[in-house]
């Protein structure tokens, strides 16, 4: 069974504590995953932000939306049904819904709905995402990266290729490869390169190279240019080398790379535009949010 959604876990959580006794919401939170049968894989199945697991996360949320509506209470990491919990188990056989709640002023004033009219219809609740807060956030995050990626390398298609071999330098050194450019990277001559764009001196006496290639290409890089670049590593006596592409790779070129005996890093279009937004390369910053919690060792100590 795949992982459930946040509102299909509303009545298993109740369940889990029907008997009326006070229990950890630990314990309560297992029963769930016991109750939908979920693999190992699934319960360890982490949000994009790394820092929970998606069926945590979202059991997490269904607490806190009966919370709300006055059908459990939650002290300190525990859980308790409550009679207005009670009477949902008897209402909803099936399945607690959001309309459900809504009949409730405390979960009213709490819960707003993506649209501004609170006499919302039931199909217009039936139809409200699925995902919790945090994974709507951590969606849209998502699709502002993807369409931010698409911008940089639409951006860097327009410029020159010298413009490339000198932004594949900076970014080296803004992942604190070598000291500053002046001393730690320069991009190579254009007509006297061998094969090779950059070269990033990793210490201020040049005992340690990495050299690099540029290809500011739409078409798939094939074996042929890993080739040569590993030719020219070897002309220069270099063990390391980074190729980088506002491409891809194909999988003759990755193997390729693979085997040779210098150590040759390959990065795609998809992978550079990561790494220039990690970096803060060609972008800047215009909003910055914070999502924050309540901090129990403050509330809990003695």
């Amino acid at each position: 069974m795949s992982i459930p959604d946040y509102r299909s876990t509303f009545r298993p959580l109740l369940c889990a504590i029907e008997h009326g006794a006070e229990v950890s919401f630990n314990d309560a939170f297992e029963a769930v995953c016991a109750h939908f049968q979920l693999t190992k894989e699934e319960i360890q199945q982490r949000l994009p932000s790394g820092r929970q697991t998606v069926i945590k996360n979202r059991v997490s949320w269904a607490r806190t939306y009966m919370k709300k509506a006055g059908l459990v209470l939650a002290p300190r990491g525990k859980i308790q049904i409550t009679e207005r919990g009670r009477q949902a188990l008897l209402d909803c056989p099936e399945k607690i819904t959001l309309k459900y709640l809504q009949q409730f002023p405390e979960f009213r004033a709490f819960h707003t709905s993506k649209k501004s009219n609170t006499t919302a219809t039931s199909k217009e609740y039936d139809e409200e995402s699925s995902s919790t807060p945090e994974e709507q956030m951590a969606e849209a995050y998502k699709s502002v990266l993807e369409s931010l990626s698409s911008d940089l390398l639409e951006n860097i298609q327009k410029q020159t290729p010298d413009f490339f071999e000198q932004l594949v330098v900076d970014l080296m050194l803004k992942m604190g490869y070598g000291g500053s450019r002046e001393e730690a990277g320069k991009a190579t001559q254009l007509s006297a390169d061998g094969g090779i764009d950059g070269v990033i001196y990793e210490d201020r006496l040049g005992l340690d190279t990495i050299y690099l290639q540029a290809k500011r290409w739409e078409n798939t890089v094939g074996r042929p240019e890993i080739q040569k670049f590993a030719g020219a590593l070897q002309g220069e006596g270099a063990s390391k080398g980074v190729f980088i592409t506002t491409s891809n790779y194909s999988k003759e070129a990755k193997d390729y790379a693979d085997r040779v005996s210098s150590r040759i890093v390959l990065i795609e279009g998809h992978q550079l535009a990561q790494l220039m937004i990690d970096y803060g390369l060609g972008v800047s910053t215009r909003q910055t949010y914070e999502i924050k919690s309540v901090d129990s060792d403050y509330f809990n100590a003695e």
